[in-house]
């Protein structure tokens, strides 16, 4: 994959997967016992959407949000966006989800929407827990099958592009062998997808149709996106809330 072209295209987007600020906030008000100046890392905050939900929904604890990004180019654009808000309680910081720069039981959450899978669901769950402080949430969204009788379309898609994704079941199994206690989850629901993520996407393809080596990514992300059109009953991002 041409990976500048690849953040070319997806520069300048609310989101760089699927989430809603519904979704957000119905998972943070699953967390109890939110404490006072409670501190969230935000991982893999993109052009940071769900930082700034999250930004909000703490105010009221006067909490902070540390948000990290591996790509300078998402957290400039969650910078630019942080300060058009003028909200005051988000630190950016430039890490990598595998390494990150914290202390262990740092925080009292974790957030993640949309990019555990980068380092599996099972290693993000039990490489992020020792960065929660003793009675920590953790939040995160994975996708996820959502029915048995998956079509043969979808699974070879998905057996190529995420080999590890798990039915519901399986994940809320992998959950409790972490030894995590499951707070709630629930689907996303389908705007989270096509208006927050792929409608907007798919706008920005005629403006790289001549570039060397679009075609082929174009190609590969109109798959996605049709696929998702066409069998959204059977798969999707599944919200997990889980509390250690």
């Amino acid at each position: 994959m041409n990976m500048k072209l690849f953040m070319e295209i997806h520069s300048d987007m609310p989101r760089q997967g699927p989430g809603c600020t519904e979704a957000t906030r119905r998972a943070f008000e699953n967390i109890p016992d939110i404490p006072q100046g409670v501190r969230v890392l935000d991982i893999g905050c993109g052009p940071g959407a769900q930082t700034l939900d999250l930004a909000r929904l703490v105010e009221p604890f006067n909490g902070e949000v540390i948000a990290v990004d591996l790509y300078e180019q998402y957290l400039d654009e969650a910078r630019q966006a942080t300060e058009q808000s003028g909200l005051q309680n988000i630190t950016f910081q430039k890490a990598d989800m595998t390494d990150l720069p914290f202390d262990d039981a740092s925080f009292d959450i974790i957030w993640s929407e949309g990019a555990i899978y980068n380092m599996g669901f099972e290693n993000g769950l039990r490489d992020w827990k020792r960065r929660l402080k003793p009675g920590g949430a953790i939040a995160v969204t994975e996708i996820s099958w959502l029915k048995d009788d998956i079509p043969e379309t979808a699974h070879e898609f998905w057996a190529e592009g995420y080999p590890a994704m798990q039915t519901v079941e399986g994940n809320l199994e992998i959950i409790d062998r972490c030894g995590y206690r499951i707070l709630d989850h629930f689907t996303l629901p389908e705007n989270a997808w096509l208006d927050n993520y792929y409608n907007p996407l798919e706008k920005r393809f005629p403006l790289f149709k001549d570039r060397d080596g679009s075609d082929e990514l174009i190609a590969m992300e109109t798959a996605e996106i049709e696929l998702y059109r066409n069998y959204s009953n059977y798969y999707g991002y599944e919200f997990y809330i889980l509390q250690q």
